[in-house]
């Protein structure tokens, strides 16, 4: 039975972050909101939980994961940033984007693209999932929360609690968060490709 708690969404209790970070920190699979809906995490380094996820999700091992980061310093830590690519991140973090980027060798190569050795990276403008990045000093292995054979994701935590609540460790009630996707641009070579127009404005991208 997972636990399920209820997080303001502007101002975030911090007793709960810090119970959810050790949630995480422990091995746990949780569901969190971002600025385009509703997402499952884990932390970084653990395979087991990540093992969880995908069969939550019926996933294959080629499925991408998302390093949800908190913030741009972060992505560098974590990806190979040129200065035009620092640029466009600076202006369009935090927001609803998920950007491929060359990967350092600070990600685990199960995250990575196998050929291109690529990885996505995302910082969410959402004061629940800031708070539990911030509390966490880490990134959070992420993908969207879409359960098998669904065309939308879940986006009511009641609803969410009932489908998951034998799943996953924790539910985060954050409110409604939107169903939208995040646009994604791939980063990783000269020129941005917008791969998925989505919640994030693509005009930054466009030239």
């Amino acid at each position: 039975m997972s636990q399920f708690y209820q997080i303001h969404p502007e101002n975030p209790q911090a007793r709960l972050i810090r119970n959810a970070v050790d949630i995480i920190h422990n091995g746990g699979v949780l569901v969190y909101p971002t600025d385009s809906g509703y997402a499952l995490g884990c932390h970084i380094g653990d395979k087991t939980a990540l093992d969880r996820i995908r069969r939550i999700r019926k996933l294959d091992d080629k499925h991408n994961f998302t390093l949800v980061c908190r913030d741009l310093s972060e992505i560098a830590t974590y990806a190979k940033v040129n200065n035009t690519s620092y640029r466009l991140l600076r202006h369009t973090t935090p927001g609803a984007y998920t950007f491929i980027l060359q990967a350092t060798s600070e990600v685990p190569r199960r995250l990575m693209h196998p050929k291109r050795k690529t990885v996505g990276l995302r910082v969410p403008d959402n004061a629940i999932a800031a708070a539990l990045l911030a509390d966490l000093g880490e990134p959070l292995m992420s993908v969207t929360l879409i359960m098998p054979g669904d065309e939308f994701p879940l986006t009511d935590p009641y609803d969410i609690r009932e489908t998951l609540e034998h799943e996953v460790d924790l539910v985060i009630d954050g409110g409604y968060c939107g169903m939208e996707p995040t646009t994604v641009v791939d980063l990783a070579d000269d020129r941005p490709v917008i791969l998925r127009a989505g919640k994030g404005d693509v005009t930054p991208f466009e030239s």
